[in-house]
């Protein structure tokens, strides 16, 4: 997924199409110059519906595109025929899409939230056709030379934000190994490099070992300030809220820094997600000790081990480059997800 391509965020209008106009006609038979009424009801417009897609991962093409517009009906026929409706609109969006009135104050509860593939919903209904003059024809009133116009369709200002919907999320500072781990446990293939930010968008990969199946998100690295707009700021946090496992990836390469403090930067992390909404906090969570290739055995490892595990933190250790431990990992995450469903 190209960092240029991922979108998150789009405001569009979408027009359901207006509703056909009725018709004036009479009939024309044969020795009649002029006949009953005979116009046709107008045809009702387009509904504009959103599809939530499994097939799609961002809001992109909607970046540029800011108006969604439904075909309207047509006008009535003679000989009392309805004109044709108005062929709906069918926008396909990610799952995970929320849909907003861009109009509400911030915290409005969304109009709706696709979090199933095929999942649709009706933004804007099509407008009523209008009604011809056979509709006004009555006794004393037999050749009405009238119709009305047909109801226009409903528009709406929306705001499409997306979260991504995963079982996992992956989570930690820059360079902290996300993006080696992904590659390592999925099919994804993230952008890997040795400097901060090398994630700039969210990548989704599927983990299937044996009976084991579960989506895991790799969350661009957060700093110290991220919740104030520090770095990539918390833009990307939204992602999170809807995964049911923190797997917080520590650089085990700080062990071997004087300037660094790996427990330190754990309680980073935690104070930025608990800034963005404290709930994440009670969330399960798995500590991975990553990068344990760098050492020659595992007792530089152990005090700050220890110190998680008297945290009441559920540590392992892992080495995303060689695959060390990922396996029990996967286990683990797998245990977590099947004790979450029970």
């Amino acid at each position: 997924m190209a960092t240029e391509t991922f979108i998150d965020e789009a405001i569009l209008v979408a027009h359901a199409g207006d509703g056909g106009g009725g018709n004036v006609a009479f009939r024309r038979e044969k020795f009649i110059t002029r006949g009953g009424p005979s116009g046709g009801d107008g045809g009702r417009g387009g509904d504009v519906i959103f599809v939530a897609d499994r097939n799609l991962a961002t809001l992109r093409d909607y970046r540029y595109r800011k108006e969604l517009r439904a075909e309207s009906g047509a006008k009535g026929g003679v000989n009392d025929r309805t004109g044709a409706g108005g062929e709906n609109l069918l926008v396909r969006v990610p799952i995970g899409t929320l849909l907003l009135d861009a109009g509400a104050s911030e915290g409005t509860e969304p109009l709706a939230d696709l979090s199933k593939d095929g999942q649709r919903f009706v933004a804007t209904h099509g407008g009523r056709g209008g009604q011809g003059n056979a509709r006004f024809a009555t006794p004393t009133r037999q050749a009405p030379d009238f119709a009305t116009q047909g109801k226009p369709g409903q528009m709406l200002r929306l705001r499409l934000s997306l979260k991504l919907i995963a079982d996992v999320g992956l989570v930690g500072l820059p360079n902290a190994g996300k993006s080696t781990l992904l590659r390592r446990l999925t099919r994804a293939r993230p952008r890997v490099a040795d400097y901060p930010f090398t994630t700039l968008v969210p990548n989704l990969g599927v983990v299937e070992n044996d009976d084991v199946r579960f989506v895991v998100a790799d969350i661009p690295g957060l700093i110290e300030g991220a919740s104030g707009g520090a770095g990539l700021g918390d833009r990307f946090l939204r992602h999170v809220e809807r995964t049911r496992v923190l797997v917080h990836l520590l650089d085990g390469a700080a062990l071997l820094d004087p300037g660094r403090d790996l427990l330190s930067e754990y309680d980073t992390i935690r104070s930025e997600l608990s800034a963005y909404d404290p709930t994440l906090l009670e969330r399960r969570e798995i500590v991975a000790l990553n990068k344990t290739d760098l050492f020659a055995d595992g007792t530089e490892l152990e005090p700050a081990e220890a110190e998680l595990l008297r945290r009441g933190c559920s540590v392992l250790r892992i080495s995303g480059a060689t695959g060390e431990g990922t396996q029990a990992l996967v286990r683990q995450i797998a245990l977590a997800l099947e004790e979450l469903d029970s």
